[in-house]
């Protein structure tokens, strides 16, 4: 499955915006904005090839489609835009939803796969390479509309709830419930709750068990490898490779690389995590120790001005550094676009930034320091699966629950869901649960058919 296949054609028309072009699908829908509807067919095949390898979200679509739980949801959607988000987007319309979608990120988007939804008669706007002013009015674009009043937000980053509070407060008010599921969204939901701003319920899915042990972890950990070699053809064994954070994308990322024979270092504010990466074979080190001899910095904290301009002015030539974590905001880029460096474009999403000097040391920045792995490679469908499966439950959860049920307040997706979504991908992988005896179910407290942990088991 490639991603670039399309997404890099150049034809004279791609110089102008989408949002200058006059755009219809076959059908002469028009309410959507992309980059080329022309290549609806090569996206329709990239969806197949997706489904084929998504079981949890299909098998949900096939049970849940004549009760449509989603009947009278007018869901906000604003997450990453690729095959497999399009599996989740039709599977939500087929449960009865209406929907508005917009990318949450202005490089992951598959230009292919939203010409295919533009086609199919989906609202959508995004394209590959929004401009800033481009990425919040494609979002306003699916938040206001004629006729249409949301009810449900699906966000990856928290920017479509940021945009209706600020913007449309008394529409904000109407939402029914809120699903986010990554770090910086969630932070944002939770302060929002904090500070008694958050006036509707909120689904925390980046910390259900089934987003954090296997999106976060499985699917970094095959990507981190995927991306370097996709963007940089780099030889991965000897090298010397730092990563900033070791919470489940971090130890995904370290197990890979450790495994291809790389000599990883790591990061941590978090003394538990550091001991975690001490018991796992990793020297926890401050980044200013090893700044001047790593081959490659990946950064995967969450957090903002991870990597500054400092570290960057001791990098050796042709460190290559990139961002895992969900935010843009870990690697220092804006520190970068000075007059004294010069920007060299090598290829779609790699940058060489080349300081002073006779020698004229360069580093080599990924994704302009964005998710790499959805900006550089693809992802594993069927990971991509388990998240969209939680996605879509804590949706239909939300979107039914008896008035009361839910306060104004951010929830943790119930284990027994969690449970759900891990059973509906088990048949595809030839895996066959025991079950317990009624002796042995007394035995241990526990009803036949679960839930099988207390809320607080960390797995």
């Amino acid at each position: 499955m490639s991603m670039s296949s399309y997404t890099e054609s150049s034809s004279e028309e791609d110089d102008l915006s989408p949002r200058d072009k006059v755009q219809q699908n076959s059908k002469g829908y028009a309410d959507f904005c992309v980059r080329n509807i022309k290549q609806h067919s090569f996206g329709r095949h990239e969806i197949e090839i997706a489904e084929q390898e998504m079981p949890g979200i299909m098998a949900l679509r096939k049970q849940a489609l004549d009760d449509k739980p989603l009947k009278g949801a007018n869901i906000v959607g604003c997450t990453h835009v690729n095959a497999q988000t399009a599996v989740l987007i039709e599977t939500l319309i087929c449960l009865g939803a209406n929907v508005r979608w917009a990318a949450c990120n202005i490089y992951s988007t598959q230009n292919e796969v939203a010409a295919a939804l533009a086609e199919s008669g989906v609202p959508i706007f995004a394209w590959r390479g929004e401009i800033e002013e481009d990425f919040w009015w494609c979002i306003d674009k699916c938040v206001h509309a004629e006729n249409w009043q949301p009810n449900m937000i699906l966000d990856d980053g928290g920017d479509a709830t940021h945009l209706m509070l600020k913007k449309y407060p008394v529409m904000f008010k109407m939402i029914k419930g809120i699903v986010d599921e990554s770090v910086t969204g969630v932070h944002r939901l939770y302060q929002l709750s904090k500070t008694s701003k958050l006036t509707v319920p909120a689904m925390n899915v980046k910390d259900a068990i089934t987003k954090t042990k296997f999106d976060s972890l499985y699917s970094c950990k095959e990507s981190v490898i995927d991306s370097l070699k996709r963007a940089t053809d780099i030889m991965i064994g000897g090298k010397q490779i730092v990563l900033c954070g070791y919470g489940e994308v971090g130890k995904g990322c370290a197990q890979a690389l450790k495994g291809l024979g790389c000599i990883v270092y790591v990061t941590e504010i978090d003394p538990i995590c550091a001991l975690q990466a001490c018991m796992d074979g990793f020297r926890v080190v401050k980044l200013n120790e090893v700044i001047r001899t790593v081959d490659v910095v990946i950064t995967c904290t969450g957090n903002k001005n991870v990597v500054t301009r400092e570290h960057m002015d001791k990098m050796k030539n042709g460190c290559i550094v990139c961002n895992m974590g969900h935010s843009n905001t870990e690697i220092d880029v804006n520190s970068l676009r000075t007059s004294e460096l010069q920007w060299e474009k090598m290829r779609s999403q790699v940058d060489h930034i080349i300081w002073p000097g006779p020698d004229g040391k360069r580093i080599i920045l990924l994704a302009e320091g964005r998710l790499v792995n959805l900006s550089c490679s693809s992802i594993s469908s069927f990971v991509a699966s388990i998240s969209a499966t939680t996605q879509a439950l804590a949706l239909i959860e939300l979107f039914n629950a008896p008035p009361g049920r839910y306060k104004a307040d951010v929830y943790l997706l119930p284990k027994k869901m969690d449970e759900y979504v891990a059973s509906l991908h088990l048949q595809t992988l030839d895996a066959h649960l025991t079950e317990l005896t009624d002796e042995q179910a007394r035995y241990m407290g526990l009803n036949k058919a679960g839930p099988f942990k207390p809320n607080y088991y960390r797995y």
